[in-house]
């Protein structure tokens, strides 16, 4: 009988972590949770604290192609049953598109659009009918964003793959559901800020790590398209649907 896993990358910290946890507490159906970030420690640690389900260590870049295919080689050897592949891997950095250094924008890049793109379609071959990818993206999904200019177009390419990722899984029941969630109160906001004041607006409506990834999991249960967080968050869906995108910059 083939291992049925559930992988997790950015799992050392943010909604990654948190994820982690809140699904060591209720997941039944798993034999282990693939752990996949850069700090092998942090996964230490998760791992040492996690009480129901087994954890596997994998640390690794997925912006590495090296490493990435000895993460393809290892899904090749093992051939697992992938129940659940949620992709919380992601960096960000805000400032002026000419302000940012060239290193950072390629970072952005990588990370959340090669990555996420590449682990998904290194996945898929694994995964069984009725079983479910979380993209984790953001409301800067929406809209271009002035002065995160490369993180929001970033975050775009996730909803709009994702989106038509769905579709086209649509025969398989693989359901893809892509979380767009405000500002988080995780140590996200800090590196992507790069130690700069966040903006009052932000600040007023960041929401907390727990309830954004509790709501996340339940939406991706019912197979929903998307999970937003919040009232604020839903009217910044609706607006920019219905409002010319200029009105925001």
């Amino acid at each position: 009988m083939k291992k049925r896993i559930v992988i997790v990358t950015g799992a050392s910290s943010g909604m990654g972590q948190e994820f982690v946890k809140q699904l060591d507490k209720c997941l039944k159906t798993v034999d282990e949770i693939w752990l996949i970030a850069r700090r092998k420690e942090r996964l230490q640690e998760l791992q040492a604290s996690m009480e129901h389900v087994q954890a596997r260590v994998l640390s690794m870049d997925i912006c590495n192609d090296s490493e990435l295919n000895m993460f393809e080689s290892l899904l090749q050897t093992e051939q697992p049953q992938v129940r659940l592949l949620i992709n919380a891997a992601g960096v960000g950095r805000a400032g002026r598109f000419d302000a940012i250094t060239r290193n950072e924008i390629i970072n952005m890049i990588d990370l959340n659009v090669k990555a996420l793109v590449t682990v998904t379609h290194m996945v898929l071959p694994y995964m069984a009918r009725r079983s479910n990818i979380i993209q984790v993206a953001s409301a800067s999904a929406f809209m271009p964003q002035k002065e995160f200019a490369v993180y929001a177009a970033s975050k775009s390419f996730v909803l709009s793959f994702s989106k038509a990722l769905r579709a086209e899984l649509k025969d398989t029941r693989i359901f893809v559901t892509t979380v767009c969630p405000g500002p988080v109160d995780t140590e996200f906001l800090a590196i992507s800020n790069a130690g700069q004041e966040q903006k009052p607006l932000k600040k007023l409506v960041t929401g907390k790590v727990e309830p954004v990834v509790t709501k996340a999991l339940r939406d991706a249960k019912d197979g929903k398209e998307l999970s937003i967080y919040g009232l604020p968050m839903k009217a910044v869906w609706v607006a920019s649907k219905v409002l010319p995108h200029n009105l925001f910059l």
